[in-house]
């Protein structure tokens, strides 16, 4: 594998590569596992994969939600959560244990597994240095907020001082006010601002799939425009919608490639960038050219490359997934 991974190795020397390591997958585990331990085991995991990147010359960004830990400390003080259209209404008391969970538990809970292996990560929230500028998206949702301007100059910083930043996706208006915001939307704006080479998605699926309900039939390279087709068709749904939203635009806003992965799996992260196969889902400007195409006898839409088990796959990418 470390013969394999040498290429991408001095391919990906000094990309910027953002990381949204979803609450989800950070509340679970690898199948195989669970217990006690098994959130501290993926974390621990995790945190290795990071500096790893790092110390062959990537420069990544770590991007984090905390949706289950926020609805765990809520049942904790009897407070019910209230969905709309699958965002959690925020009122000001949610706003404060939305604050105190993402910014004050799971961003140190990431720091921390980080900086176990030296000097490297440093926590921050979007309120930090104007990071994430923000407006609120719907009165009736309360603190929830959009993102409307990236400022990333503090992550440039940062990086330029070879450190790691862990991002919680708190942001804030132009009076101070903070919302709490979707972590796929802002890790997918973060990339943009960076230029970043990837952005990639470690959740609790494998990838994508073409049928919802059929595992064999993920989709290893798409592009935007089969993320599209892909929506539109009901194959992306639930929770999966806001990232394929931000894969699709932060590609087609110059973004390299964008990944979507099972963020349970040991070293998921390192066995997509650094391995010709890859374990997840692959996007790219153009499937296409990138050797992609849908598969004989495969409805999985226009520039969709199905997985093992979809039917016969139009080949490798040329070069490898990464």
């Amino acid at each position: 594998m470390l013969v394999e991974a040498l290429p991408y190795i001095r391919r990906f020397w000094g990309a910027v590569v953002v990381v949204k390591y979803g609450g989800n997958a950070l509340a679970g585990a690898a199948p195989a596992e669970g217990g006690p331990g098994a959130e501290a085991a993926a974390l621990a995991s995790f945190a290795e994969d990071v500096v790893l990147m790092r110390s062959v010359g990537m420069l990544p960004v770590v991007v984090h939600g905390g949706g289950p830990q926020i609805g765990d400390l809520m049942a904790r003080l009897g407070k019910t959560p209230e969905f709309r259209d699958g965002l959690r209404v925020t009122d000001a008391e949610t706003l404060d244990i939305a604050r105190m969970v993402l910014v004050g538990k799971v961003n140190r809970d990431i720091v921390s597994a980080v900086n176990v292996h030296g000097a490297l990560a440093v926590g921050l929230s979007g309120e930090d240095a104007r990071l994430i500028q923000a407006s609120a998206r719907d009165s009736a949702l309360g603190f929830v907020g959009d993102v409307d301007v990236v400022e990333p100059e503090i992550l440039q910083r940062l990086l330029a001082q070879g450190l790691i930043p862990v991002v919680a996706t708190i942001g804030a208006g132009p009076t101070g006010q903070a919302y709490n915001i979707n972590a796929d939307a802002v890790a997918g704006a973060i990339a943009e601002a960076l230029s970043a080479t990837k952005l990639v998605y470690l959740t609790d699926v494998a990838g994508l799939r073409a049928d919802p309900d059929d595992p064999g039939s993920l989709v290893a390279v798409t592009d935007p425009d089969g993320l599209d087709a892909m929506v539109s068709a009901g194959a992306a749904r639930g929770g999966m919608v806001p990232k394929v939203e931000a894969c699709a635009r932060a590609v087609r806003a110059g973004v390299g490639q964008a990944h979507i992965l099972d963020g349970r799996v040991p070293h998921a992260l390192l066995l997509e960038i650094f391995t010709d196969a890859g374990v997840g889902t692959m996007v790219v400007a153009d499937a296409a050219r990138a050797g992609a195409g849908t598969a004989p006898g495969a409805a999985a839409g226009p520039g969709v490359q199905p997985g093992a088990g979809a039917g016969p796959a139009a080949g490798p990418v040329p070069g490898g997934r990464p």
